[in-house]
């Protein structure tokens, strides 16, 4: 199955990149998906999950969409976080 501790890597390394060289809205975006992917991944891994990267996307936008619809985020935030989320997916995915 899925490698989550690379999987975690990977996403870490990627959040990393938007504090050189992101927008204040994109460091803020990928702040804020940070703490969610490390909560579904280091889930997972105290858990001894086994997931496949489809799983673990979906655990990823459920929280996110559980906290938008808990009004965690202003619109414009939502869009910022929907933006970067939707990049990460394509990044863990391609």
């Amino acid at each position: 199955m899925l490698d989550l501790e690379n999987l975690s890597d990977v996403s870490q390394a990627y959040f990393d990149e938007y504090v050189v060289s992101g927008s204040d809205d994109e460091l803020f975006a990928s702040g804020y998906l940070r703490g969610h992917v490390d909560l579904v991944i280091g889930g997972a891994i105290v858990n001894q999950e086994t997931l496949g990267l489809e799983e673990v996307v979906s655990k990823i936008e459920n929280s996110v969409n559980t906290a938008i619809k808990n009004g965690e985020l202003s619109q414009s935030d939502v869009e910022s976080v929907n933006k970067v989320l939707n990049s990460l997916i394509a990044k863990l995915t391609a």
